[in-house]
């Protein structure tokens, strides 16, 4: 009984007991009604560690997962050893976790919103990054340009993994190469979530290069380990520096979405980037020879269709995302900060990415024009 309640991460051990207790409040918590409630902690509301198969069942439409690239494996570059072989680290950690390294790749559905997707598993030796995982990202966002696929990918990561040297560093540029391909060239869209946590190579790399940087509350988000940086500064930092609330406050992430309505909100993101139309067409290399029309982005995404869309249902639909009613997501997701408000920085953040823009979104022969200002003035004033 003993060895259960001191388990800190219940979504890894939930078939070892059926108690946990909250690292946090101390409070002793039965798993199964944990795992209902998204593993937020039902009297302190901390967001406890979850694995990457429940994060899968969290957030993508059941059924609909498609793996990619299981099979794939670390091997050893530099023959790296300390008191324990990397190899039988490596070993260790698949037989504890089940997956070959520290990443599940491949594509599913979010409320009907085909995407692909990619989620860390921190279990596996911290979610550091090495050549397997560099290598897995950088595949599944390569297949995601090739066919208009959004990517949403899943941060929790200790950073870069020591034991595979500069072929573990090398991964941040890879998949930084290949997200500009994604991003600034077939112009697709590409959403970052943030978990805790999430520091070293990957806060330097992919996590940071989102359109839409999402973090959980509370999240530890950074690069170097607070005491390295006080001891170089000489100075005394904030309690709260290197939480997802402080950076939402600093600008370095646009949302801090608590996990039970993390789906809710991607969801509502991709209703958003569906609607709004490109107005700098992207090109998709390999795929389409030359620049992407409007009607090879219609047939490129016409899996995406859901019926006839309006003017009218691109304005209603962020509305909704920015002031819905009492269950409200817009307050659940902007009362961190007592009398702080982010509406427009998210508006103009959504517009951006969906638009290319972020000035006009609607062109001058559209005679139901709706200015920036205005539009903007009617979501201030409906919340």
């Amino acid at each position: 009984m003993s060895k259960q309640m001191d388990n800190t991460n219940p979504s890894l051990d939930a078939s070892k007991g059926l108690w946990t207790r909250c690292d946090q409040c101390g409070e002793i918590l039965y798993i199964k009604h944990l795992r209902e409630s998204f593993f937020v902690c039902l009297n302190c509301h901390k967001h406890l560690p979850a694995i990457s198969e429940d994060r899968l069942a969290f957030l993508l439409d059941d059924g609909t997962w498609q793996p990619m690239d299981a099979g794939l494996s670390a091997c050893d570059p530099i023959e790296f050893t300390d008191y324990v072989a990397y190899k039988d680290r490596v070993n260790d950690a698949q037989e504890c976790t089940g997956l070959q390294d520290a990443i599940q790749t491949g594509t599913g559905l979010i409320e009907g919103f085909p995407v692909a997707f990619g989620v860390m598993e921190f279990a596996f030796m911290g979610g550091s990054m090495g050549s397997v995982v560099g290598e897995k990202i950088t595949r599944l966002i390569e297949y995601a340009t090739q066919r208009g696929l959004p990517l949403v990918l899943v941060c929790a990561s200790g950073g870069a993994r020591m034991q595979e040297g500069i072929f573990s560093l090398m991964q941040m540029a890879k998949i930084s190469a290949a997200l500009q391909v994604h991003q600034d060239t077939a112009k697709l869209l590409y959403i970052t979530i943030l978990t805790s946590p999430t520091t070293g190579g990957v806060t330097a790399s992919f996590g940071m290069l989102g359109d839409l940087i999402i973090a959980e509350p509370k999240a530890l988000i950074g690069f170097a380990g607070r005491r390295v940086i006080e001891q170089t500064l000489q100075e005394q930092l904030p309690d709260n520096f290197q939480t997802a609330e402080y950076l939402l406050k600093h600008g370095l992430v646009d949302l801090v979405v608590p996990r039970p309505l993390l789906k809710q909100a991607l969801a509502e993101m991709l209703t958003f980037y569906q609607e709004a139309p490109l107005r700098k067409p992207g090109k998709i290399p390999h795929g389409v020879a030359g620049p992407l029309s409007q009607a090879q982005a219609v047939n490129l995404t016409s899996q995406w269709s859901k019926g006839e869309l309006t003017k009218g249902s691109r304005l209603q639909s962020v509305l909704n995302f920015l002031s819905l009613p009492d269950q409200s997501l817009d307050r659940q997701l902007f009362d961190m900060s007592p009398g702080t408000y982010y509406a427009d920085r998210l508006f103009t953040r959504l517009v951006k990415c969906a638009s290319n823009t972020g000035s006009a979104w609607w062109t001058s022969e559209d005679t139901n024009k709706v200015q920036m200002t205005n539009f903007q003035d009617q979501i201030t004033t409906t919340t």
